[in-house]
């Protein structure tokens, strides 16, 4: 039997705390496909959430960049320790 373990790469949140206002944007890695994958989350852990895989970094971060395009509700910051 075979395990996908995904890693997680870097992580992203608007600033906000709380079930309605947080978001998050996830950058994992695939260690069996080597795809990464990116999630955004609305609400939290128990919110929505969206996920898209790319076959390379580089077009994953660049979703990323459009997703956390800074507007003048949202502060993204990149979470420590990632």
């Amino acid at each position: 039997m075979l395990f996908a373990v995904e890693r997680r790469r870097q992580h992203w949140w608007n600033g906000k705390w709380g079930r309605i206002a947080r978001r998050d944007v996830i950058l994992t890695q695939d260690d069996v496909t080597g795809h990464f994958w990116v999630e955004a989350r609305e609400g939290g852990a128990e919110g929505s959430r969206m996920r898209q895989e790319y076959d390379c970094e580089p077009d994953a971060l660049r979703y990323i960049a459009r997703l956390t395009a800074d507007n003048p509700v949202d502060r993204w910051r990149r979470m420590p320790g990632e």
